[in-house]
């Protein structure tokens, strides 16, 4: 049980920086971001939805119980980054690029997976309770 909560927390901590280090630029619509929206064909109005989108996210993985939230969040960024590569794909970037997706896909899978362990092993060290 040990190793999976601090597998967590390796995976949340290095979600957390990835998703929460993007959001931030997204948010304050710092012209980085703006000119990466410009490249690949969106709208600058959408940053910050994007931004506070992850961040909530985030916040949701983060804040205890909740399971079904935290389903949520973790689908809304994979769906985030699943998004963002198909859009680096879709205007012709290299495929060099790609490392970052797959390490993002690697490190959003990891929390979830290593949450569940964890919900797992909780559960299973819950005494069962008997109805009166």
């Amino acid at each position: 049980m040990k190793k999976t909560k601090v597998m967590y927390w390796i995976f949340t901590a290095l979600l957390i920086a990835l998703m929460g280090f993007g959001a931030i630029p997204d948010i304050l619509s710092l012209p980085d971001a703006v000119a990466l929206f410009d490249h690949l064909g969106y709208p600058a109005y959408l940053l910050p939805f994007l931004g506070v989108a992850k961040l909530l996210g985030l916040a949701a993985i983060l804040i205890p119980g909740l399971p079904r939230i935290k389903e949520w969040a973790y689908a809304g960024l994979a769906f985030d980054l699943i998004g963002a590569m198909y859009s680096s794909i879709a205007v012709g970037d290299p495929a060099s690029g790609w490392v970052f997706f797959f390490i993002g896909f690697s490190v959003i899978a990891g929390s979830y997976v290593c949450y569940h362990k964890k919900q797992k092993a909780a559960s299973l060290n819950q005494p069962i309770r008997l109805a009166a």
